[in-house]
């Protein structure tokens, strides 16, 4: 029962049809709780009833919540890639995220979490350049996003292409919605080892 920051959090309620649900917008109408994000937390919530406890009645969480979780997580990122490629703020194929590093545009390097090592590597070491002139130049901050969440399948997906392995974000705020959801994602997936034994958080 640990106070946590909301982004540290996904809100799940009950559906008409008495299931719990994942509400990742927190906008879903009625009881929420909150637990922490993590796929091992949300199964262990599942395994120890700990939904029914904190929603003080019977009602069933599946097995699968915490992969249907996940998956609705890799979609909500997905969809927000979409929307910052219509705002025209992605460029995608090697060659033009390439110069969008070199010439300081990119916000963000994205690559597919599938993609071949060796234009990682050459794409990487341009941001590690980069952030070693940092003095000469501000685009390149120690802390510059390299996301590898997304399959080059789900890339294509988002972006309506094919193979598409890397891209890079620039200027925006669709850009920054789409580093929120991966923030998230990662999470779910790496905070295994976070000190989240307690599943269910306070209830609104």
């Amino acid at each position: 029962r640990e106070v946590r920051p909301i982004g540290e959090l996904i809100r799940f309620v009950v559906s008409p049809q008495g299931e719990v649900i994942p509400d990742l917008k927190r906008k879903l109408p009625g009881r929420g709780l909150w637990v922490s994000a993590s796929r091992r937390t949300v199964a262990e919530a599942v395994r120890r009833n700990q939904f029914s406890k904190g929603f003080k009645r019977e009602i069933r969480a599946a097995v699968t919540l915490p992969a249907d979780t996940e998956a609705l997580l890799v979609r909500s990122a997905t969809e927000a890639l979409a929307m910052a490629a219509k705002a025209r703020q992605v460029v995608s194929g090697f060659s033009k995220v390439e110069g969008a590093l070199a010439q300081g545009q990119a916000q963000a390097l994205i690559h597919a979490s599938d993609g071949a090592a060796d234009g990682i590597r050459k794409l990487d070491a341009i941001v590690r350049q980069k952030r070693g002139n940092i003095g000469e130049s501000q685009d390149f901050p120690q802390d510059f996003p390299i996301v590898n969440v997304l399959t080059s399948a789900e890339l294509d997906l988002a972006l309506g292409r094919s193979n598409v392995i890397h891209a890079a974000l620039l200027a925006g705020p669709a850009s920054k919605t789409f580093l929120s959801r991966c923030q998230i994602l990662v999470r779910y997936r790496m905070a295994d080892d976070d000190k989240t034994a307690d599943a269910a958080r306070n209830s609104d």
